[in-house]
């Protein structure tokens, strides 16, 4: 069971959901909705999850500075993937700006780094931290 779970806000969380389970292949796990808008999300890939809600003027919000407010993200998430270039392929298709174009990497397998609409950035690859050294 994975035990660490990245949280993101979003201005819009219904394109940012269309979004990340269209083109970068993650699963809707839960949406909880109220009055039509979208209050939390949880996405899956594989055995790990995201979860997600709207921006919001409350004491968890005001933590965070977003990247859809002007501000650069202060940290990544990292996925692991079968094929990180078909995979960087189906991202810049589906309107992802691939910041780092697949390469392989000197710790193993080959990763690339995207930057999705809302200005969060993702990186995808082979390498699997938890596999044999």
């Amino acid at each position: 069971m994975n035990r660490v779970i990245a949280t993101f806000r979003y201005e819009d969380p219904k394109a940012a959901i269309e979004f990340l389970t269209e083109v970068f292949g993650f699963e809707r796990h839960s949406v909880s909705e109220k009055d039509g808008q979208i209050v939390h999300a949880q996405l899956t890939f594989g055995g790990g999850m995201i979860m997600l809600g709207p921006t919001a003027d409350d004491a968890y919000g005001r933590l965070f500075a977003i990247p859809e407010q002007g501000a650069l993200p202060t940290s990544g998430t990292y996925v692991i993937v079968d094929d990180p270039r078909a995979h960087a392929q189906r991202a810049r298709d589906g309107g992802a700006e691939i910041v780092m174009e697949p390469t392989e990497q000197d710790y193993g397998g080959v990763n690339y780094v995207a930057r999705d609409p809302f200005g969060f950035v993702w990186s995808f690859g082979s390498y699997d931290p938890w596999g044999p050294r």
